[in-house]
């Protein structure tokens, strides 16, 4: 019998959006009106090999006996009371309500399996909430985002060990909104200041005069992007417009601009910084990295016009020395010097782009990080604050894209900024995770694993 896993969460988290990027269909209507599905509908996904029956149910709510809602709800229950596994979905954009916790009761007493999924999780607004799905009992939540595919071989992942299935060999995770089989594009998104060269840059890696180029700063006013292969890998290049300092934003065509490249900039897998090695890096090129590492993307400096400097060692030295001093929460980025008007360096910058994107994406087992904590813990204790030791029992890797950790700590609030430091500094080195940013949380609380196991 094919398993059935129902979608469930009060309205507008994003369930039928999930819906219809498992089936691969737009068969479940999409909006931000509440409430807009009422009746279950089912549908079919194949999640790494296995076809299985996916159902999208109403918004749970609480309502008054008879009414419409009333009989939404329970058609939802039925839902689940029929499902081999439930997805209960909160928007991590608006942390835990009420409705959320008590409708997680009745989930957490249908005696299901369940994954948690905290949806909406593209930005860094979206991560108090995600910290708070902890506390709903349901275990390890998956961060995602069903509007931009984010997380979902993640989601995938744990729905099949909750099913007791394994992935099917050779079976391909990614694939695109229509339910295709085939590689998703890895976005890449080039910025800089005006006339560092990004549009030279994206004509060289295409192999042809697609953009406008010229001396003239400010050519490139709309993000554009172009498609190209390195190595079997499909990259999708998205040429940005130069950003300079506020200040000097004045032009209403410049500014809007300005905002759709910090929009490429969020929805990007990997950020290239491209400096001008004439001028050096500046302190407008390490707002635009604090920029990329804040919406926390893997991110790679290339340096450009390369073959215009003489001292090349002096002066890949002392960029090297300033972007460790000006990026000290992501050591290790790659510095990679190119020419795009002669297109040198153009193989090393995509072999960056690539290992940057790996790391990006890399999950660490779960003993391993406990394995780690201990030895960290060993060699340099938690300080006592108050003369009362400080303790960290337990730690998990929630998600990737960036490598999201949370420790589960006696008293969170009281841990130095130095010593959070120490971990995450540690935790870098011993999985080698370099030039991408890390967060690191900690959390109130014991293993919240130490009884039921894994899911």
């Amino acid at each position: 019998m094919t398993p059935k896993i129902a979608i469930v969460g009060r309205p507008n988290v994003g369930k039928s959006t999930l819906f219809n990027r498992l089936t691969g269909t737009r068969a479940a209507l999409v909006s931000d009106l509440p409430g807009l599905t009422r009746d279950r509908k089912e549908g079919e996904a194949d999640l790494g090999g296995h076809m299985l029956n996916i159902v999208d149910t109403a918004g749970l709510e609480e309502a008054t006996e008879g009414s419409i809602p009333d009989r939404m709800r329970r058609q939802t229950e039925a839902a689940i009371e029929t499902a081999d596994l439930v997805l209960f979905v909160i928007d991590a954009r608006d942390g835990v309500t009420a409705t959320d916790e008590t409708f997680a009761r009745t989930v957490r007493a249908s005696g299901r399996p369940v994954v948690l999924v905290a949806n909406k999780c593209e930005g860094r607004r979206a991560d108090e909430g995600f910290y708070e799905a902890f506390r709903l009992g349901l275990g390890e939540p998956v961060a995602i985002s069903a509007e931009h595919g984010l997380g979902l071989i993640d989601l995938e992942r744990d729905a099949l060990a909750a099913l007791g299935l394994e992935p099917k060999p050779h079976h391909r995770d990614d694939k695109d909104g229509d339910g295709a089989e085939k590689e998703r594009p890895l976005r890449v998104a080039i910025v800089g200041r005006p006339n560092a060269g990004k549009s030279t840059l994206v004509n060289a890696l295409v192999g042809e005069d697609r953009m406008i180029t010229g001396p003239e700063p400010g050519l490139t006013r709309d993000t554009v992007s172009s498609d190209i292969t390195w190595s079997g890998r499909a990259i999708r290049l998205f040429d940005t417009a130069g950003l300079r300092r506020k200040a000097k934003v004045t032009d209403l065509a410049e500014k809007l601009s300005t905002s759709d490249t910090v929009r490429a900039i969020r929805f990007a897998e990997v950020v290239v910084l491209l400096i001008d090695a004439e001028r050096g890096i500046e302190h407008q090129d390490l707002t635009i990295a604090d920029l990329a590492t804040e919406e926390g993307r893997a991110f790679v400096i290339a340096v450009n016009k390369w073959d215009v400097v003489e001292d090349k060692q002096q002066i890949l030295k002392g960029l090297t020395s300033k972007v460790a001093d000006g990026l000290s929460q992501v050591p290790g980025v790659a510095v990679v010097p190119i020419s795009a008007m002669s297109e040198k360096g153009l193989d090393k910058l995509l072999k960056a782009i690539v290992r940057a994107a790996e790391i990006w994406n890399r999950r660490v087992p779960t003993h391993e990080l406990n394995r780690w904590l201990g030895e960290a813990l060993a060699r340099h204790a938690p300080p006592a604050p108050s003369g009362r030791r400080l303790k960290i029992r337990y730690v998990t890797q929630p998600s990737t894209r960036p490598p999201t950790f949370v420790a589960f700590c006696s008293r969170p609030e009281a841990v130095p900024k130095t010593y959070l430091k120490y971990l995450t500094n540690s935790l870098r080195t011993a999985f080698g995770l370099p030039g991408v940013p890390i967060r690191f949380n900690l959390r109130k609380g014991d293993n919240p694993f130490a009884s039921k196991g894994r899911r």
